[in-house]
């Protein structure tokens, strides 16, 4: 830490002292901080009651959570940790643990003098409670600067260079000298690190590391989240040999071993027609128990992951470091080296690979009668894609598909319509989400970006997959054993109360005063559902993405609270270890659960769930947004050439800074600048979910369907920017006010 003495040094500032103590490593003492503004006698005992001051105004000392009635401090420090889907700065105290998330803090950009804040910055700010759990915060001093490598394009043509940052939440330009630039060419994507030292033109200069090509091509897309969000890549050497050095089990070892002989069951996996690693296969027929008319006898294996991965080993370090696969449009981040993802751990057809198998028997209406767990070895009949099954299903089978439709395509149909029944008994809450799903052409552009079609061969293998993980709960919670549970909260009471606000602005009751079920989020679907027939889609959509803001965010924990989602009490997820470290933890634990081999969950890595919940949620949540970034970009690069092309649109947010609205033809975002509405004065309405035009009463709101054009496309932000299309949109002319909004 730097000194701060001089021959006679006055007490500091309050700001001064932070930045002194927030600067150091570990706890600072009073006799470090008086030797480093230079303070004696008095001043000593002067400076002592101001660090008193700051720790009773919860600066100093202690983990940040709110106190009586759920208020923070008024003076606080702050970590921006990036912006919402609306663009603005969110921040969260920098030492809070408290069981719950934080307040949802919006930080107010500008401040006089000194750069903004940025993302990762640590700031001292004044916060003023706008509403329980909502704080606005206003910068007093940025006490810390964010990351110390920054991802960006280079313009070396711009004021002796510059480094534009990738990440659209970045408020700021670097400066980057050719002689710095590593040999990088104008336009190229760079990594670059942040120097200490003097900028040209207000800018902090920084030098490349790594070049990382040209960004005109797609393939330099998914290469900017990963390293965005510090993916990890290549896997260590120890845990490639390790994975290399896997073998096959053969039937002697499986007989030692005392695994079930599964390989006469046509076991069959359906993926998507894009996927490589194969980790679940299911088998179905009816029950011929007498006392079980009408149910059904299902059969769920999946890779047994753990038999090529032990415990604490290099490959389970690396994956416990992982989390999770992360799946980009182009290309995969396996949990696993290929040789294990794609290869013995995936359940390839026609070849004999170990499992773990859940056998699960259900009534007539799809419930859970009993299950068990039982390692085996098993030989998959097919490898079938959604689209496949689906049509065979319908009477149009294919060659792969015609010899499996009696013996297992129809019982599976037969069962996932029992399960489908429990979903309804259950009150599952629905949510109408399509996801986006980018084609390629055959050199590897972007053909076209669609809505994913959603068809009943993809419910039959989620409703199969939830079977199983209910299962895996059941079993080692009725057992008293740890488990790692999948969790899913009930929503936040502010959250629900906000999204009625926002319900009532567009003619939708969601009533108070009732035991919170999804059933009451299903009737608000059900009501929109009913309204016209040309609107029904977009705005269905529009309404399930507000309900699914409103939701807890679900997580992985050894203490089990149940799925209110799903409307489960215990639920466990199984069926993915290949690619989700959470699921490899249940298999060890099921292992152990029923002594089905010494490679069971250890009492070490039970005691440390906690631990292993808050790390696999963490990767789970950065895998997410980074796949998330990614499809906007792969978005907007494929719009670049259609910039003044007109697309229909559907206005799914409002902000103080203008309206975002959803294009119909592919589901991509972009905004439309309260500056080019036309000209006017914008109260932002936030109950109304509404820009209101004061002068001439013009109303944007939530759900209204637009005709935009597209004016910008950015791939390397993924960033559209669009305008009316109704040719009131123009720019104020000079020597007219620009629009403005206020908050209400």
């Amino acid at each position: 830490m730097a000194r701060h003495t001089d021959r006679y040094s006055p007490l500091p500032t309050r700001e001064a002292l932070l930045e002194f103590i927030e600067s150091g490593e570990g706890k600072v003492s009073l006799r470090e901080i008086a030797r480093a503004f230079g303070l004696r006698g008095a001043d000593r005992v002067r400076l002592k009651e101001q660090i008193r001051e700051l720790r009773s105004e919860g600066l100093l000392g202690r983990d940040e959570r709110a106190g009586d009635g759920g208020t923070l401090p008024k003076v606080l420090v702050l970590e921006v940790v990036g912006s919402d889907a609306d663009g603005e700065l969110l921040a969260r105290p920098q030492r809070w643990r408290g069981p719950d998330e934080p307040p949802r803090i919006y930080l107010v950009a500008e401040r006089r003098g000194g750069p903004a804040p940025a993302t990762g910055d640590r700031v001292l700010a004044r916060l003023q409670a706008l509403e329980p759990g909502l704080y606005e915060a206003r910068p007093i001093r940025v006490l810390g600067s964010g990351p110390s490598r920054v991802l960006g394009i280079y313009d070396p043509e711009t004021e002796g260079g510059r480094l534009r940052p990738t990440d659209r939440r970045a408020k700021r330009e670097y400066g980057l000298r050719r002689d710095r630039a590593a040999g990088a060419e104008a336009g190229e994507l760079v990594l670059a690190e942040l120097l200490d030292e003097p900028g040209r033109f207000g800018l902090r200069p920084v030098r490349v590391v790594e070049r990382l090509g040209s960004v005109d091509e797609s393939r330099a897309l998914s290469p900017i989240a990963i390293q965005e969000h510090g993916l990890p890549q290549a896997f260590p050497p120890e845990a490639l040999a390790q994975a290399e050095t896997a073998a096959a089990l053969t039937e002697a070892e499986a007989e030692a071993a005392g695994r079930a002989d599964l390989r006469a069951l046509d076991l069959v996996t359906i993926d998507g027609a894009d996927a490589r690693d194969f980790d679940d296969a299911v088998w179905a027929e009816p029950d011929g128990a007498p006392d079980n008319p009408g149910g059904w006898h299902l059969v769920v294996a999946i890779a047994d992951v753990a038999h090529y991965v032990p415990e604490d080993s290099p490959l389970d370090r690396e994956a416990y470091r992982r989390g999770n696969s992360v799946y980009f449009p182009d290309r995969v981040l396996p949990m696993l080296p290929e040789a294990l993802s794609n290869g013995w751990c995936s359940l390839r057809p026609g070849e004999e690979r170990p499992c773990l198998a859940a056998d699960l028997w259900i009534d007539r209406n799809g419930e859970l009668l009993r299950h068990r767990f039982r390692r085996g070895l098993m030989r998959s009949a097919a490898r079938l894609t959604y689209e496949q099954v689906q049509a065979a299903h319908d009477g149009r089978p294919d060659e792969a598909t015609r010899p499996l439709l009696e013996s297992a395509i129809a019982p599976l149909y037969g069962a996932y319509q029992a399960l489908e029944r429990h979903r309804a008994a259950r009150g599952v809450l629905e949510l109408d989400l399509p996801e986006r799903e980018v084609r390629f052409d055959e050199a590897g552009r972007i053909a076209a970006i669609e809505l994913r079609q959603r068809l009943d061969s993809h419910r039959l293998i989620e409703e199969l997959m939830i079977a199983a993980n209910v299962a895996a709960a059941d079993s080692l919670e009725s057992r008293g054993l740890p488990c790692l549970y999948r969790v899913h909260d009930a929503p936040d009471p502010q959250k629900v109360e906000a999204l009625r606000q926002v319900l009532r602005a567009m003619s939708l009751s969601f009533p108070r005063g009732q035991a919170l079920r999804p059933e009451a989020f299903n009737r608000v679907l059900a009501q929109v559902a009913k309204r016209a027939p040309s609107e029904e889609h977009d705005e269905l959509t529009m309404v399930s993405n507000l309900i699914l803001q409103a939701q807890s965010q679900a997580v992985y924990a050894p203490r089990n609270i149940g799925h209110f989602g799903l409307a489960l009490r215990r639920y466990a997820h199984f069926t993915s270890p290949i690619r989700r470290y959470a699921d490899l933890v249940v298999h060890r634990a099921l292992i152990g659960a029923f002594k089905l081999g010494p490679d069971g969950l250890s009492e070490a890595a039970a005691a440390g769930l906690d631990e292993t919940g808050r790390q696999v949620s963490k990767t789970e949540r950065r895998a997410q947004i980074a796949e998330r970034d990614t499809m906007d970009r792969f978005a907007a690069a494929h719009l670049r050439d259609r910039v003044g092309a007109r697309f229909e649109g559907r206005v799914t947010g409002v902000a103080r800074f203008g309206l975002f609205v959803t294009l119909e033809e592919s589901g991509a975002s972009g905004l439309i600048p309260v500056s080019t509405l036309p000209d006017d004065y914008y109260d932002h309405d936030p109950a109304g979910q509404a820009l209101i035009g004061r002068r001439w009463g013009r109303a944007y709101r939530l759900g209204q369907a637009l005709e935009v054009t597209l004016a910008e496309a950015d791939p390397i932000t993924g960033g559209l920017i669009l305008a009316l299309e109704d040719g009131a949109s123009q720019r104020p002319t000079r020597g007219r006010r620009r629009a403005r909004y206020l908050r209400r």
